[in-house]
């Protein structure tokens, strides 16, 4: 499809602005929104501000604002805080239960050195004493994700020491414990394939026939015991865990307005939580801020689609927050959504923009989601900025909607070491975020939204879902061959690295 979306939409929007006289609405009365207008109600000023009450909330509640914690509790009230006694918008909180992990003991050390571990989320514990075994090396490449790669290893009742990577079935860390457990493998100690610290990793879900206690180590560190047990050395290891995993409720949080078409939604979404590891400022604390900040801008324009905003909970757990949402929708609820637009991490790094149409990373969105991507990528040629083509790796909340066939678009500025060092670290703080990239983004956004609450329906093909795609567990359509970047470290499935 050609899109000429400016002349399109300027004029549209400037005929339904003429159309209605202040006098009709009187000290009520709004104009339709418009891209200019409301690019120009996005500051610097407010996008940071709200940075900086998530990263004091964060400094409050023991460094973080994630899912089973009181950051995050902090962080919901503040997104009420912002919204809830909006006039032009309804406000409400979802309530849904995820499964918490928590550890509350680790401990991995190598004749008698300590090293930094990481217990891998919903990791079975071992017992309160630990394992003090002989550690071996396990299977590597990407045959190390098959059982049969263990054939010819003697790994039982031993500790395996094994590199994260990408296995087919789309994990890089469950993949990897797997076939050592099923070789007899006592625990799995993994270490990380790049050169950052690690601060996050999970096996997805429990799973106490298929794992052993696994713990999750820095590269450095891994590389060094690897060398030490090709020289010949043997080495004894102790690990112990003890991790608690519980489901806990948490919340969604959604906003809309009261005008506009309730058959025509036009979603954006952010996940609200951080991870453990740290304040989560610019994941997603930039999302977060940037779709509030647009929140605040429409309260002063009409709209002819509906507009809703939602901040998702548990998203680092496996986007449960989304996920719920969707599958619990029913069918005229789902049919109402138009589009779904993801912001998660867009302060530092690339400008990137989901490349709807799959013409880079061969996977697309559905129909629509390519008008969505050329709506993001006219507005940034126009403003002589640069741009990269994101993938869907189905590491975010969009996952949710692809999977139920919506089309879907938005921005993510990237995971990489050169995009974000940060990324997942206890440094994601307010000195992290790039307060003009998130500034760029969120008038970007501004512009596509202006365009989509007005002229959606005639630019979107509407979408509607069927009854094969509901199950026992709700509304789950259909499954997706995600496309991966070994680059990135926000590649899994879960959003986050499994």
């Amino acid at each position: 499809m050609k899109l000429q979306t400016g002349l399109i939409l300027a004029g549209a929007a400037q005929g339904l602005a003429d159309a209605v006289p202040r006098s009709t609405y009187g000290d009520n009365w709004k104009p339709w929104v418009k891209s200019e207008a409301l690019q120009d109600e996005i500051t610097t000023k407010g996008l940071m501000e709200n940075l900086e009450k998530l990263d004091a909330i964060a400094k409050a509640n023991g460094g973080n604002r994630a899912f089973g914690f009181p950051g995050y509790a902090a962080s919901v009230d503040y997104i009420l805080s912002q919204t809830k006694d909006s006039q032009g918008f309804n406000t409400w909180v979802q309530d849904f239960p995820a499964l918490f992990s928590g550890v509350s003991s680790i401990s991995f050390k190598v004749s008698g050195t300590s090293y930094y571990v990481f217990g891998l989320t919903y990791s079975p514990s071992t017992s309160a004493e630990g394992l003090t075994l002989p550690l071996v090396l396990g299977a590597s490449g990407p045959e190390g994700c098959t059982n049969e790669s263990y054939n010819n290893l003697d790994v039982k009742g031993k500790i395996v020491l094994v590199q994260r990577g990408s296995c087919p079935d789309g994990t890089t860390l469950a993949g990897r414990l797997k076939p050592a457990a099923a070789a007899g493998a006592s625990a799995v100690i993994i270490y990380s394939d790049v050169a950052t610290n690690v601060t996050a990793g999970t096996l997805s879900s429990p799973n106490p026939t298929a794992y052993v206690p696994g713990g999750y180590i820095n590269q450095v560190d891994g590389l060094a015991l690897v060398a030490r047990i090709q020289a010949g050395e043997s080495l004894t290891a102790h690990f112990q865990q003890t991790q608690v995993v519980e489901t806990r409720i948490t919340q969604n949080i959604f906003t809309e307005t009261k005008e506009g078409d309730p058959n025509n939604v036009i979603m954006l979404g952010a996940h609200l939580d951080s991870v453990q590891a740290g304040a989560g400022i610019n994941d997603d604390g930039s999302g977060t801020t940037l779709i509030l900040e647009i929140k605040h801008a429409l309260e002063n324009f009409k709209v002819k689609n509906k507009v809703r905003f939602a901040w998702w909970g548990a998203e680092e757990n496996g986007l449960l927050g989304s996920k719920y949402y969707t599958q619990n929708l029913d069918a005229t609820a789902a049919n109402n959504i138009l589009t779904y637009l993801n912001f998660d991490m867009v302060s530092r790094g690339y400008f990137g923009v989901f490349d709807g149409d799959g013409s880079t990373h061969g996977l697309k969105g559905a129909p629509g989601s390519e008008v969505i991507e050329k709506l993001f990528l006219d507005d940034y040629a126009a403003k002589g900025i640069n741009t990269t083509s994101a993938r869907f790796t189905g590491g975010s909340d969009y996952q949710s909607f692809m999977n139920i066939g919506k089309p879907v678009g938005g921005l993510h500025t990237g995971t990489g070491v050169d995009q974000d060092p940060c990324y997942h670290q206890a440094c994601d703080t307010i000195d992290n975020p790039n307060p003009n990239t998130l500034t760029v983004n969120a008038k970007a956004a501004a512009h596509v939204l202006s365009i989509l609450a007005i002229k959606g329906t005639d630019l979107i093909p509407k979408s509607t879902v069927n009854a094969t795609m509901f199950t026992s567990r709700g509304l789950v359509g259909r499954e997706i061959q995600w496309t991966r970047d070994e680059n990135e470290r926000h590649l899994a499935t879960c959003g986050n690295e499994i």
